[in-house]
């Protein structure tokens, strides 16, 4: 090391807590993709897990799993949501939500029916009729999607005709629009060949996938390495001038 300067105390410091601090915050993002690989595996193996009754999850779901559930009640058909344009085509189209009144409970159970294709006009899709009477029903208990930034408020107080529509699904607005509480999860129905609605249900991690977290770790790791290669360029010896 006789080509090097010996660093000062504060450098060698301020090089450590910086390159410390950067390979935490690498090693922070690579448990977080892991972690949404192993959310993603789980989601995926729900759709074939054995059916549970629905009470024994309504209330406390796993906070890791995506129990698989049996539930009967009856539609509030005539107050549908409708997601405008999930990302499941280029034509566009709605995912279309509505509750579901459970047997012998105040709570309501929001249900994802499906994704709607549309026709490529800008139109809402006609929508199927829902069975009046009480239904069976079964799919997968799961977390709402994430809720996003709706520019001018709540754009479901402002409608006054059903179905609503949003782009962003927020079941705080709704529940307060239904005027009774929901369940804290919902249900996303099992496909059916003889449905209308498409059912390809996934987790929601569009905004950050764990292939982003694994790029942000990268990016971290390099910082730390940047902050050891410019504390030793700094402290490298420089040959002295000529006179």
């Amino acid at each position: 090391m006789s080509g090097f300067r010996r660093p000062s105390w504060w450098a060698l410091l301020l090089t450590a807590a910086g390159a410390l601090l950067f390979v935490r915050l690498g090693v922070w993002q690579l448990h977080r993709a892991d972690f949404k690989e192993a959310l993603l595996r789980r989601y995926a193996a729900s759709a074939d897990a054995p059916l549970q009754d629905f009470a024994r999850v309504a209330e406390t779901p796993p906070p890791d799993g995506f129990p698989r559930v049996r539930v009967r009640g009856r539609y509030l058909a005539d107050r549908l949501y409708l997601l405008d344009n999930p990302k499941h085509d280029s034509f566009g189209g709605v995912e279309a939500f509505v509750p579901l009144a459970v047997d012998g409970q105040t709570r309501l159970l929001l249900v994802d029916l499906g994704f709607l294709p549309g026709n490529g006009n800008g139109k809402t899709p006609q929508l199927p009729p829902l069975p009046g009477g009480e239904v069976s029903l079964q799919g997968v208990y799961v977390p709402p999607p994430p809720p996003g930034f709706e520019m001018g408020g709540n754009a479901l107080a402002r409608q006054t005709q059903w179905p609503k529509n949003s782009i962003f699904l927020d079941p705080v607005e709704i529940a307060h629009d239904l005027g009774r509480p929901l369940y804290p999860r919902l249900l996303a129905l099992d496909p059916d060949p003889a449905s209308i609605y498409v059912r390809v249900h996934t987790l929601d991690f569009s905004a950050m996938p764990p292939a982003r977290h694994r790029a942000y770790a990268f990016q971290w790791f390099t910082f730390a390495l940047a902050a050891v290669v410019i504390l030793l360029v700094v402290h490298r010896k420089r040959p002295p001038r000529k006179p």
